[in-house]
């Protein structure tokens, strides 16, 4: 009886993870030497939406807290510069009718239902740079960072910077 609910389950949580996740991708210089990194100031926060430059400074500061890394008002040993970016994209979504009376393959022969759905898109890049060359040493890329229930993005913030620098700082050459 309990692997009956256990499937189910194991499925509804996988698909949660899938549901909040989003695109993640980091690249970096591999000469970089992130060894010597201690500090960092901000270089900008920009977003489309005034709100968000603010909460993306805050769970950057958090992600490179943990990691050991400090933040300082000026002179850090790495800038950093993120820039958040929020667009809307339209769908169209189909829905065959008529399979009660027979079956229809893809819609012929039977009735259809297209919508149209708006989606808010949201992506966030954060650049970290070495303050004695200005040279990129990292860059984390995020995208589907906003779901489309705005009391979710918050969430859904947090949870990309924490997957952008779960493996920062990168092994590097030096």
């Amino acid at each position: 009886m309990k692997r009956h609910f256990l499937l189910p389950l194991t499925l509804g949580l996988v698909c949660m993870g899938v549901l909040f996740a989003s695109d993640v991708k980091t690249d970096y210089d591999h000469k970089a030497d992130f060894g010597h990194i201690k500090s960092y100031s901000w270089i900008h926060s920009k977003a489309t939406n005034g709100l968000w430059a603010d909460r993306i400074m805050e769970d950057v500061d958090k992600a490179l807290a943990a990691k050991g890394w400090t933040r300082v008002e000026s002179g850090g040993d790495a800038g950093v510069a993120a820039f958040g970016s929020t667009r809307t994209e339209q769908n169209l979504e189909t829905f065959y009718n008529g399979f009660g009376g027979g079956w229809y393959w893809r819609g012929f022969g039977g009735p259809t239902t297209t919508y149209v759905t708006t989606t808010r898109v949201g992506s966030l890049v954060v650049d970290i740079f070495d303050s004695s060359t200005k040279k990129l040493m990292w860059r984390g890329m995020g995208s589907d960072v906003l779901s489309s229930k705005p009391e979710k993005n918050e969430h859904k913030l947090e949870n990309t910077v924490e997957e952008m620098f779960k493996h920062f700082p990168p092994h590097s050459g030096g």
